[in-house]
C-alpha cells in the first residue's frame, strides 16, 4: 500500500512565472521518501537507519514531469516500495493534482554502505522486513 503524503506548493517553490522549479520537485521526492521510511520504520528515519550501522546515500534519482505546477496549488504524492536488492531499495513516487491528473513521476534508489569503508553492505534486517511487508511480501 502506498503512503500518501499531502502537500501545498510554495510562492519559494517557484520560479518568478509561478511554476515550480525543476530542482524542488527532487527536494519533494527526496521528502517523500524520508517520510515513507519513517512510516514504514515506525520512527524518524535517518535515525532508525543510522542505528542500525549503515549510512542509506542515493544512488539515482529519475524524474518524469507530467503537468506543470504553480503556488497554491495542493498534490497528493503516493509512495510505495518498487524494488528491494542485497544492497539497495528502490521507492516509487507518483504525484497528483486536486483535479487527479498526474503532475510527476519519479523513483529514488538508496544503497546501503558501511560508515567505515564506505562500501556497500547487505539491507539491515530490520530495513528489509520493513520494506518487504509494505511490498507485500
Amino acid at each position: 500500500m502506498p503512503l500518501k503524503i499531502s502537500r501545498t506548493i510554495l510562492f519559494g517553490d517557484c520560479d518568478p512565472g509561478g511554476v515550480v522549479y525543476t530542482p524542488r520537485i527532487g527536494h519533494f521526492v527526496v521528502e517523500a521518501g524520508l517520510d515513507f521510511l519513517s512510516y514504514v520504520l515506525e520512527g524518524p528515519a535517518a535515525r532508525r537507519i543510522f542505528a542500525m550501522g549503515v549510512l542509506p546515500p542515493a544512488r539515482a534519482l529519475s524524474i518524469e514531469f507530467l503537468h506543470p505546477m504553480s503556488w497554491d496549488e495542493r498534490i497528493d504524492i503516493e509512495v510505495s516500495v518498487e524494488e528491494i536488492r542485497t544492497h539497495a531499495f528502490s521507492l516509487r513516487v507518483v504525484a497528483c493534482n486536486a483535479g487527479g491528473t498526474a503532475t510527476f513521476h519519479a523513483s529514488l534508489t538508496q544503497v546501503c554502505v558501511s560508515p567505515e569503508t564506505r562500501r556497500p553492505v547487505p539491507l539491515p534486517g530490520e530495513l528489509r522486513a520493513a520494506l518487504e511487508r509494505e511490498l507485500g511480501g
